[in-house]
């Protein structure tokens, strides 16, 4: 059974003074110019699910390199534990796009040469040098699986597709309106309000205003009378969806599928607004031990084999191109099921996690970071 993450924003404040690390396997240099033998150990923290057998231990057998890893149930948790101590307890992170940019900004990851990730010239070209993960142009850890974040809903119970994120702020749909319980959620709201109030003049929705904030706060307020549940746990909205008690929500591939592998009539649409999205990274710690076993193991989970295989076991959708065909090999039908033969347009299209900072990339220092955003998701829930 797949283990799924509990997707919470971390509540910690980042940290944006300090400067961005200076990190590598071999001394004297900012980042490696060759990966060295292995040190034999290799220490993780990584979403449930993320190191899984079938692929981890083909990579021991490569390498030489022993791993262990500790399971976070957050991304705060993933935040605490790469930076308490001073760091250097763990060699690398699985870090989702609300929490990679403020480990990038505390100094607890380093820098990496993408010349030593081979598989990274078969990445599709939206993960390349993405956002969460690349500041100034430099790179810190390799991307890794994605996933969008659709409008399902129950095909019953809506005869007429949805095609709009209007749907969950109808006060038609009282009561059968399920939605993340995510201060990432404010960002959903904000992708909706770019749209249909371009008055408001929001171009990225990480990247807010005081007043583009307090407009997006008062959209969730709005909508906070009409949700059944704000679901923590994947299994909590299927389970909603199941026994009736919910018929439309924001939602992962995940759920869609695994509800209608149990004949529950659901569908999935991308609404006209666009959609917000997860995207992981591997990160290397800036006080790694194991440096190399650590690059070791960036240029292999990047491969197709393993990109599918976690593909396939997590319900999301790997970066490298490659791992489609294999994907079919193993589970007939998975590529397109969670859009991994789309076209480069769908997911440039995806506006991934990224943790909000007061830099709003434009030169304004203006626009409210984490702190603002959980203050003002306590206030939608009350």
């Amino acid at each position: 059974m797949k283990q799924l993450r509990i997707a919470h924003v971390a509540l910690a404040v980042v940290v944006v003074a300090l400067a961005l690390p200076a990190a590598g396997v071999s001394k004297g240099s900012d980042v490696p110019s060759s990966v060295g033998k292995g040190e034999g150990k290799l220490t993780l923290v990584a979403w449930e699910g993320y190191t899984e057998k079938q692929w981890v231990q083909p990579f021991e057998k490569q390498t030489g390199c022993k791993v262990t890893a500790k399971y976070a149930g957050s991304s705060n948790d993933m935040f605490n534990l790469m930076t308490s101590g001073g760091g250097g307890q763990y060699d690398m992170v699985s870090a989702s796009g609300d929490a990679s940019l403020r480990l990038i900004y505390a100094g607890a990851v380093a820098e990496t040469n993408m010349k030593l990730i081979p598989s990274y010239k078969d990445f599709y070209k939206a993960f390349q040098s993405p956002p969460h993960n690349t500041v100034n142009g430099k790179h810190y850890g390799v991307s890794l699986q994605f996933g969008p974040n659709v409008l399902m809903y129950n095909t019953k119970a809506f005869k007429k597709k949805p095609t709009s994120w209007s749907a969950i702020y109808d006060s038609r749909n009282k009561g059968e309106i399920t939605i993340p319980d995510n201060p990432i959620q404010i960002a959903d709201a904000a992708l909706y309000l770019s749209k249909t109030k371009p008055s408001l003049g929001i171009k990225d929705p990480y990247e807010l205003t005081k007043a583009q904030l307090e407009a997006a706060t008062a959209l969730l307020k709005a909508q906070r009378p009409l949700v059944k549940k704000y679901w923590a746990l994947a299994s909590d909205q299927i389970d909603l969806f199941k026994n009736g008690g919910s018929t439309i929500g924001a939602s992962w591939p995940y759920q869609v599928n695994a509800l209608k592998a149990d004949k529950v009539p659901v569908s999935s649409v991308i609404p006209r607004e666009g959609v917000t999205g997860w995207a992981d990274t591997w990160m290397l710690s800036s006080k790694a031990k194991h440096p190399n076993c650590a690059y070791k193991w960036m240029a292999y989970i990047t491969t197709p084999k393993p990109q599918a295989q976690q593909a396939i076991y997590f319900g999301e959708t790997p970066v490298n191109k490659k791992a489609c065909r294999i994907m079919n090999s193993l589970s007939k039908g998975s590529c397109a099921q969670y859009f991994a033969n789309a076209p480069e347009s769908y997911y440039r299209s995806i506006k991934f996690w990224k943790t909000p900072i007061a830099d709003c990339g434009n030169g304004q220092k203006n626009c409210m970071d984490l702190r603002a955003w959980t203050d003002a998701w306590t206030k939608v829930k009350g």
